[in-house]
């Protein structure tokens, strides 16, 4: 792959400066502060659950502590979706701190799915966790599970998923070729009508897609990207 070291180095650093709410129908005993944290991009809301959950706690009786999950102006948040994702689907033209209310009852049935979606998202959290967000062991690991042939002039085919705001889809997940037949490499190229973004970038529609995927990639390796719909203004 080629090797961008300050594009890879500021993927890996990102952090989203975020306000945890609590929700204003929960039971306190005494008024619930807000708590603030710097949210790695390339991490997951399962990370930071049992920090939000005690903070919370100390103002909730017991009786009264259900099943945490969190929302953005009323769209729950999906926890197996990267931090990143979550705030450039949802959040990407809000002011910061990003406003992520906090629930512990009332249950939403857009969530139900947690609990197996959790143990599916075992090995992301624990690739994370072990990691230790150690920018240069990772990479000198995962370079070469990226490494291709000079002749091939990419990747045989590119892991990707496009996330959309459409319930009736919300992603789809393809076997993509980064090289066309001819040799080119394919790029975002198209018409104005949406906005893509990665990792709070948007990048220029010419960009090589093999390029993102070396550089702009979660350590899963997928190519998260959140597609928005343009404003009719």
């Amino acid at each position: 792959m080629t090797d961008d070291k300050d594009v890879l180095r500021d993927v890996w650093f990102g952090r989203i400066p975020t306000c945890f709410m609590l929700y204003q129908d929960e039971s306190t005993e005494r008024e619930a502060e807000p708590y603030y944290l710097l949210l790695p991009r390339i991490s997951y809301l399962t990370l930071v659950t049992d920090k939000v959950k005690k903070h919370f706690q100390k103002v909730m009786r017991r009786e009264d502590i259900g099943e945490i999950w969190f929302e953005n102006e009323g769209t729950p948040l999906k926890w197996h979706y990267p931090i990143g994702l979550l705030f450039d689907l949802h959040a990407s033209n809000t002011t910061l701190p990003w406003n992520i209310t906090v629930h512990f009852k009332i249950w939403s049935r857009n969530v139900a799915w947690v609990d197996w979606e959790n143990f599916v998202v075992i090995k992301d959290k624990k690739l994370t966790r072990n990691v230790g967000y150690k920018f240069e062991q990772f990479w000198a690991i995962n370079r070469k599970l990226m490494e291709y042939p000079a002749e091939d002039n990419g990747f045989r085919y590119i892991p990707f998923r496009i996330y959309q705001t459409t319930p009736e889809r919300p992603f789809i997940q393809k076997l993509f070729r980064p090289v066309a037949v001819d040799g080119q490499l394919h790029t975002l190229d198209g018409e104005k009508k949406t906005q893509v973004m990665i990792h709070g970038i948007e990048p220029m529609l010419e960009t090589p897609i093999q390029w993102l995927s070396e550089h702009m990639s979660y350590p899963d390796n997928f190519l998260h990207i959140s597609v928005i719909p343009l404003s009719a203004d």
